[in-house]
């Protein structure tokens, strides 16, 4: 897939690089990536990967842009408000690289569209903010076998983690489903919601950038991803840490039990 003249000048500063280079921007360009969820962390997410020059951009939300959003949500701004965000998701990128194509989807990702949405794409990120989702989209990523980079936040804390479970690690077993890092979601109300403990905004910015690199890194082909890593973020401490995790064989996507059948 050829780049053109503007291109090549927009995107310069990758090209020079040299494990991107001119291949690395083709498959930028050819890219198709899903974004689930046009809030705090998909903002960033969207803002880097249209910047980035990602071919086609997905965006699945079904929830409209309110002002309580706008302090973490900086893809939309006060004009926004009451409109569907994933409209104004995509005149935000329209703004940011008129190259990239939007492909708009106001629903709420339910198992009967999971299949169908996350299958028309060569990646996803996951920017949800509910436990019942990120189990249905990990899901449906392994059964379409498609890279998925989920992230989540809460007041003060990120985490960030790569799932490619229907290939193997370089021990010759199974790489860890997202149900091997989470088996159980954790009761309702137990967790307080974004609305009733608070985020920190910048806090979003932070982890949603680097959710869009793992992305980049995933299409590239580039560096180390995080399969069998979630990296933590503290922005009180100002501290990273990266805690391994690894197969569950009593996973019920790719365990052992799923494998003897």
């Amino acid at each position: 897939m050829e780049l053109s003249s503007d291109e090549i000048e927009r995107y310069a500063r990758h090209i020079v690089l040299a494990d991107v280079g001119g291949p690395g921007q083709q498959k930028l360009k050819k890219a198709r990536v899903l974004v689930v969820g046009a809030g705090g962390l998909g903002a960033p997410v969207i803002q880097y990967l249209a910047a980035a020059g990602v071919g086609t951009l997905g965006i699945v939300d079904d929830d409209t842009v309110s002002l309580s959003n706008l302090q973490r949500q900086v893809i939309h701004d006060t004009g926004a408000v009451g409109r569907l965000k994933v409209d104004s998701a995509a005149d935000a990128v329209g703004r940011i690289n008129s190259h990239v194509v939007v492909e708009t989807h106001p629903v709420r990702l339910a198992a009967g569209n999971a299949a169908d949405l996350i299958g028309a794409y060569d990646v996803v990120a996951d920017g949800s903010d509910n436990f019942a989702t990120r189990y249905l989209v990990s899901d449906q990523c392994f059964r379409s076998q498609k890279p998925l980079v989920t992230a989540a936040v809460g007041q003060f804390d990120g985490s960030i983690t790569t799932l490619k479970p229907w290939l193997v690690g370089p021990d010759g077993s199974p790489n860890p489903t997202y149900r091997c890092l989470f088996p159980e979601p954790p009761p309702d109300g137990l967790l307080p919601t974004c609305a009733q403990a608070g985020i920190l905004g910048a806090l979003t910015g932070v982890v949603g950038s680097l959710q869009a690199l793992e992305v980049i890194k995933e299409v590239v082909g580039i560096g180390d991803g995080l399969v069998g890593r979630l990296l933590l973020y503290d922005a009180r401490a100002a501290r990273f840490e990266t805690v391994r995790y690894g197969w569950n064989p009593a996973n019920p996507l790719n365990g052992a039990r799923v494998a003897a059948e």
